[in-house]
């Protein structure tokens, strides 16, 4: 697995560094040199915020905490991980043929991840036109909404874009590229 460690207004100590190798070189069994993983810590206010996140073909597994001390934090979004594989082999094993491009990713050592009770999930759809508008149109649609997120079409580009509030009150836009 290759591991990038970033300190975004900060610098992550050695002893960190090393902390963070060795307790992700655990995840090399499950994913060998197919997977990347990219490390952030970054000052929140007078905490520290960890932001984990696994790459693994087209698979992302993210985690974040907060604390005082940064392996606290690390050492928290690397059992949030732990729990995203345990639930994510449960529904692998359901749906093995709709995930099997991801075989060639995964080794079979992820048997050492118990699978969590199966949880079933009931999926709402729903469809509904995609309007052509402005961010800032898309955003008060969305406050209209009392939602999170909007998904509307950028007369600009012609594609299909998605505005969503952000933890810290702010907004974000997702372009999406195909």
């Amino acid at each position: 697995m290759r591991i990038k460690i970033d300190g975004q207004g900060m610098k992550v100590s050695e002893r960190v560094q090393e902390r963070v190798e060795k307790k992700l070189s655990k995840f090399d069994r499950y994913f060998g040199d197919a997977a990347e993983a990219r490390v952030k810590f970054r000052p929140e206010g007078p905490q520290l915020l960890c932001e984990t996140t696994f790459k693994v073909g087209k698979h992302f597994y993210r985690a974040e905490a907060i604390s005082q001390q940064a392996d606290e934090a690390f050492d928290q979004t690397v059992s949030i991980m732990e729990g995203q594989l345990r639930r994510h082999k449960a529904k692998f094993k359901r749906r093995a043929h709709d995930f099997a491009y991801l075989n060639t990713y995964m080794n079979e050592d992820l048997e050492d991840f118990e699978a969590e009770d199966e949880e079933s999930y009931e999926i709402r759809r729903k469809q509904f036109p995609i309007e052509a508008m402005h961010e800032d149109e898309a955003i008060l649609q969305m406050e209209m909404l009392g939602h999170n997120f909007y998904i509307f079409l950028n007369p600009d580009s012609g594609r299909a874009n998605v505005v969503y509030k952000r933890r810290n009150g702010s907004y974000g836009l997702i372009e999406a590229e195909y």
